[in-house]
């Protein structure tokens, strides 16, 4: 039952095809009929209609629509394109191999464009099945060591109770720290999970850009007092659609990274402005920068915890930033890093139109 959901009808009906294979047949008979008003030579129809026939096929679902294109080309070269006009003439010569040409057209067309569609949603669900097994792996090593924190906390409170006041206090504050870490991994997982449902679509609403920031902003210093945050957004207001939960979660991501991954920073500057027919958002740090051997895939999740510090499992920023790349894309944007003179660079894209994932 799972396997024929996903398959591709080859004799489905939609009103999208139908639109689709109307206009591109309309199209046909009309530059037809220009063609016959400037010249009276006949045999123009037959290369326009065979461009109509493959385009219908390549734009159109599964087969039907394909060979009914075919079979009103060669109705319509008969009837309206060929002498005697606006009669049928089946004796023609060549008649039988108009049809047959412009049929198999259509046939090899629709077959070509099922299986090349086919093999992309393969592949489209081989590179999800690729990130869940990244998210996974990263998870795995993100959550343990919060956990075993978290568990050693409470075991030497419980089983110490003479411990000084000033001692309980920062063993409290370090098992809190840890729990609001495996919040914000059980968010990721959450968002993640929620883009990666072919069924869930975001819904975007135009926000002012600078509201977004407000909120983020407002966050970061809570939990990061110590770190100056510079704000720099137009002068106009910008209303970019986004799904304003979800940017927030981006962008407290890469600020969440420029502190901890930078290890050495102490200014950060968020800023966006538009770019032509987007915005575009921007995270600057003076840190130490990204490996250049970690930029490659520093957006896919495949990060492993031996290649961040030893004995942090914090250190792993794969996570967030797959999930930042995939919320990105789900508003049909784009993302990249960079390392600049001190410190890196993360900034992306968002369509200032409404516009499909891509």
């Amino acid at each position: 039952m799972q396997s024929s959901k996903h398959r591709s009808p080859l004799f489905s009906f939609s009103a999208r095809d139908f639109a689709v294979t109307a206009g591109i047949l309309a199209c046909a008979v009309e530059l037809c009929v220009i063609l016959s008003i400037a010249d009276s030579i006949d045999g123009f129809a037959y290369p326009i209609f065979v461009l109509a026939v493959l385009l219908v096929s390549r734009l159109t679902t599964g087969y039907i629509f394909g060979i009914l294109a075919a079979l009103f080309s060669v109705i319509g070269i008969n009837y309206i394109f060929t002498y005697p006009y606006w009669a049928f003439n089946f004796t023609l010569s060549g008649y039988p191999l108009t049809f047959l040409t412009m049929l198999c057209v259509s046939l090899i067309t629709c077959t070509m464009t099922t299986k090349l569609k086919q093999q992309e949603r393969i592949r489209a669900e081989s590179e999800k099945e690729k990130m869940r097994a990244n998210l996974l792996r990263s998870v795995s090593h993100d959550i343990r060591t919060p956990l075993t924190s978290i568990v050693g906390v409470t075991s030497t409170l419980l089983e110490t109770p003479n411990l000084p006041v000033a001692e309980q206090r920062q063993l409290l504050e370090d098992a809190r720290d840890e729990a609001q870490w495996l919040i914000r991994v059980v968010e990721n997982l959450l968002s993640i999970t929620r883009i990666g449902d072919a069924r869930a679509q975001i819904t975007k609403q135009p926000e002012v850009v600078e509201e977004i920031l407000g909120e983020v902003v407002q966050k970061f210093r809570k939990r990061f007092p110590d770190v100056s945050i510079r704000v720099a957004a137009p002068n106009d207001l910008l209303f970019v659609p986004m799904d304003a939960i979800l940017i927030e979660q981006v962008l407290s991501n890469l600020l969440e990274n420029a502190v901890i991954h930078g290890e050495t920073t102490t200014n950060i500057l968020l800023s966006v402005h538009q770019d032509g027919k987007y915005a575009c958002f921007s995270v600057q740090d003076n840190g130490k920068g990204i490996p250049p051997k970690e930029l490659p895939t520093l957006f896919d999740g495949s990060m492993k915890r031996n290649e961040t510090p030893a004995g942090d499992g914090k250190r792993n920023m794969g996570l967030g930033l797959s999930v930042c790349m995939a919320i990105v894309r789900a508003h049909s944007g784009t993302m990249e890093a960079k390392n600049m003179g001190a410190g890196a660079e993360f900034s992306f894209l968002l369509p200032l139109s409404e516009e499909e994932p891509k």
